[in-house]
C-alpha cells in the first residue's frame, strides 16, 4: 500500500484531535499571520522537528497550538528568554518567539531590550494589533493617542511605543515591519528573518476586528507604504525611516551582521556539540560544590 506523506505546508498543519478549533475571532489578523508563517517554513523546506515556536500569553501567543512543530506556551512576556535558552541548548533548531504588542513590548519589554544586547540567533515575531485582545480591548504600548478603551474611556494620551526605532537605536542585528495583509511580501520578510544569523525582529501589523475599530484592514493599507531604494545597512537612514509616522514604512529597515550569543557563550567556544547531546560531567559538578564548602 502506498502511503502519501505530507509535504510543504501540510507538514505544519496540526493533526491532533480538536486542533482545528482555533480560538480567534472570525476575521482576526492572526489567521493570516499563521498562514504566512506556515508558508515561510514550508518554502524554507524546514521540517516540524527542526522548528521550535515559543510564545508568551495573549491571542498571538496561542500560535504553538495551531502549528505542527515543537512548541512551548510560556509565561506572560517571557517568550524571548525561553527561546534564547532553547537555542542555546540546541543551536541546530530554528527558534521563533511569538507574542503580541502587549506581551512583547509591555510585559516582555525588558527581555526584548536585553535580547538585542545578547543577539541570540532567534526570530521574534510581534503580532502588533495596537490593542490588548485577550483581555478585551485595553490600550497596549502601541495604541494610537485618542483611542478610547475600557480602561482609557477619556482616550489614550501616552506616546505610542516605537519598536522599530528602539531596535535600530540599540543596534539590533535585523529589524523589519510588515502588514499581514500583504501575504507574499510578509512571507519573504519572515523567510529572510529566519535565515538571518542573529536576533531578527519583525513587527507585524494586523487588525483586531473585535476591539480595535480604528486600525482596520483598510486603515493599514491606506497608512503604510513599502520602502524602495532603501539600504538596510545604513543605520542612520534606517532610523530616519523608523521615526516616520504616517504613512508607516514597511520592509526591512536594518541589518547588522555580528556575532551571536551562541558564538560567544563559553559552552560552545571549544565544542560545538549541542548541550542536549552532551553527557553530564557529574564529577565536575560534585567537585564544584565540594570546593564551595571549603
Amino acid at each position: 500500500m502506498n502511503v502519501q506523506l505530507p509535504t510543504g505546508r501540510e507538514l505544519f498543519e496540526p493533526k491532533r484531535p480538536g486542533s482545528q478549533d482555533i480560538a480567534w475571532c472570525p476575521g482576526c489578523g492572526n489567521f493570516g499571520i499563521r498562514n504566512i508563517l506556515i508558508s515561510a517554513l514550508a518554502e524554507l523546506e524546514l521540517k516540524p522537528t527542526e522548528v521550535a515556536i515559543i510564545s508568551g500569553i495573549g491571542q498571538a501567543a496561542k500560535m504553538p497550538h495551531y502549528i505542527n512543530a515543537n512548541g512551548y506556551h510560556t509565561l506572560h512576556g517571557r517568550a524571548i528568554p525561553i527561546a534564547t535558552g532553547v537555542k542555546a541548548a540546541n543551536p541546530q533548531l530554528t527558534v521563533i518567539a511569538e507574542g503580541g504588542d502587549g506581551d512583547m513590548y509591555a510585559e516582555g519589554g525588558n527581555h526584548l531590550l536585553h535580547a538585542i544586547r545578547r543577539n541570540p540567533d532567534i526570530t521574534v515575531l510581534i503580532h502588533d494589533n495596537q490593542i490588548y485582545g485577550l483581555t478585551k480591548g485595553q490600550a497596549s504600548p502601541t495604541t494610537m493617542p485618542g483611542m478610547k478603551t475600557p480602561t482609557q474611556p477619556w482616550g489614550v494620551f501616552e506616546e505610542p511605543f516605537n519598536p522599530v526605532a528602539l531596535a535600530i537605536a540599540l543596534d539590533a542585528s535585523f529589524v523589519a515591519r510588515t502588514f499581514m495583509g500583504y501575504f507574499k511580501e510578509s512571507v519573504e520578510i519572515i523567510k529572510k528573518a529566519i535565515q538571518h544569523r542573529g536576533l531578527a525582529i519583525v513587527d507585524i501589523l494586523h487588525p483586531c476586528v473585535s476591539f480595535n475599530k480604528v486600525n482596520t484592514y483598510a486603515w493599514y493599507r491606506e497608512h503604510t507604504y513599502w520602502m524602495e531604494d532603501h539600504d538596510p545597512y545604513d543605520r542612520e537612514a534606517a532610523f530616519r525611516r523608523a521615526i516616520e509616522r504616517d504613512p508607516l514604512p514597511l520592509g526591512i529597515f536594518y541589518i547588522n551582521e555580528k556575532p551571536t550569543f551562541e558564538d560567544q557563550v563559553p559552552a560552545y567556544r571549544n565544542d560545538r556539540t549541542p548541550l542536549w547531546k552532551r553527557e553530564p560531567k557529574l564529577e565536575l559538578v560534585k567537585r564544584f560544590f565540594e570546593e564551595k564548602k571549603l
